[in-house]
């Protein structure tokens, strides 16, 4: 499927403004949206890519720069994570929660966008603000790779708005198995709807075909299974 990409403006609440990368399918129709948020190395190429390839299966696809208050179009190196885990670490939480939210109505208001059908989708650190979203925006799903949601994330676990997909990698040094079921528990505990897979057998990150830890099996699958669960809620 052929695809336009563009370089949008996101007004936020606390009066910034952050960069978005806008994907979508060429033609009018409108069409459901995916929030595609980035690792901790920023809206990157493989984060673009991402985007892009959601965007040839059908979705209008906004991957916002979460960083651009410190650090505007910043990309990280994957073989050097201290420049990425000291703007992570300077990234408070009423700021992302601020950013997601204003993204969120971004892709809600377009004209590209069917009514509606907007979901999140998120890697690592926007895995965990996927569930931030889902828990502050009227979403129809979303999707967590490894985001380390627990334990200070889990009070939007009760305010999810659609159901969530949670993947994880087994072999994670950063999430523990105890942190994972914590939120697949907190998640039960408020009758929310989920779907959890592990693959039990690879690391953190294997979804990423630029990091040393990628899988390419597991990766296809994992493309595979968040298909189906989009396809079946948004």
């Amino acid at each position: 499927m052929t695809i336009r990409t563009e370089r949008v403006q996101i007004p936020v609440a606390d009066g910034t403004t952050m960069d978005g990368y806008l994907c979508r399918p060429e033609g009018d129709a409108p069409r459901p949206a995916i929030l595609v948020l980035q690792e901790i190395f920023g809206v990157n190429a493989h984060i673009r890519d991402v985007a892009e390839r959601f965007a040839r299966e059908g979705y209008v696809t906004l991957a916002p720069d979460l960083f651009h208050r410190t650090a505007p179009g910043y990309e990280g190196n994957y073989a050097d994570f201290a420049p990425s885990l000291k703007l992570a670490g300077q990234y408070k939480g009423e700021q992302s929660e601020a950013d997601v939210r204003a993204a969120a109505e971004y892709l809600a208001k377009h004209t590209a966008v069917a009514e509606g059908r907007v979901a999140a989708l998120g890697f690592c650190m926007g895995g965990r603000l996927s569930f931030v979203t889902n828990g502050v925006a009227p979403l129809k799903c979303a999707v967590s790779f490894y985001g380390s949601i627990a334990p200070d994330k889990l009070p939007y676990a009760a305010t999810q708005s659609g159901p969530i997909l949670l993947l994880w990698a087994g072999k994670d040094p950063f999430i523990p198995q105890e942190a994972a079921q914590s939120t697949v528990d907190a998640l039960r505990k408020h009758g929310k709807p989920f779907v959890n897979v592990e693959f039990s057998e690879h690391d953190h990150g294997f979804f990423c075909d630029a990091r040393s830890n990628y899988n390419a099996a597991a990766a296809s699958q994992a493309w595979a299974l968040t298909l189906a669960f989009l396809k079946s809620h948004l």
